[in-house]
């Protein structure tokens, strides 16, 4: 029978920072460093022998399952990246700490934000060097979003997830 693990990455510095991060390419606190062997003890315990792993192409996620599996010696099996695979894309929300917005917009508005399944968070502008299409991560991708809702981001993942993971 297979079993599937599903892990987030470890805290990031904006975690750290109370900041929205999306597709913003940060790196992993000290204490998500942490988080991370502590997660690779904790799937040791269940002794589910991993063959195989998905992930983001975010550093934070990438780092991650790296360090879990050097800490679970299965640092040789197939890795798949993908973009697909990326958190929620918050749009002209990202880097903005999340206690300042929501005193800028309303608790109500930033939960609308943060929870509705349709509505989007403000869009990133056409030439914001937020866009993903000015990072080299997603050259010769076309229709990159400029922010998500959680529908749009469940329309971007379950493909990926019935082609490539599922099977």
């Amino acid at each position: 029978m297979s079993q599937l693990i599903i892990l987030r990455h470890g805290q990031s510095l904006w975690n750290l920072e109370n900041k929205f991060t999306g597709w913003t390419n940060i790196e992993l606190s000290t204490q998500g460093v942490k988080d991370a062997h502590i997660a690779a003890q904790e799937i040791k315990h269940t002794g589910i022998d991993i063959d195989i792993a998905f992930t983001s192409v975010l550093k934070r996620a990438v780092d991650t399952l790296h360090i879990v599996l050097d800490t679970l010696h299965k640092n040789r099996i197939p890795i798949y990246k993908s973009w697909r695979l990326n958190e929620r894309h918050y749009g002209a929300l990202q880097g903005l700490n999340k206690k300042e917005t929501t005193l800028q917009f309303g608790e109500e508005q930033v939960n609308l934000w943060r929870r509705s399944f349709d509505t989007l968070p403000p869009l990133l502008d056409l030439d914001d060097p937020r866009l993903p299409k000015f990072d080299s991560l997603y050259q010769g991708i076309d229709d990159l979003p400029r922010a998500e809702s959680l529908h749009t981001c469940q329309l971007r993942v379950l493909p990926y997830w019935h082609t490539h993971i599922f099977p």
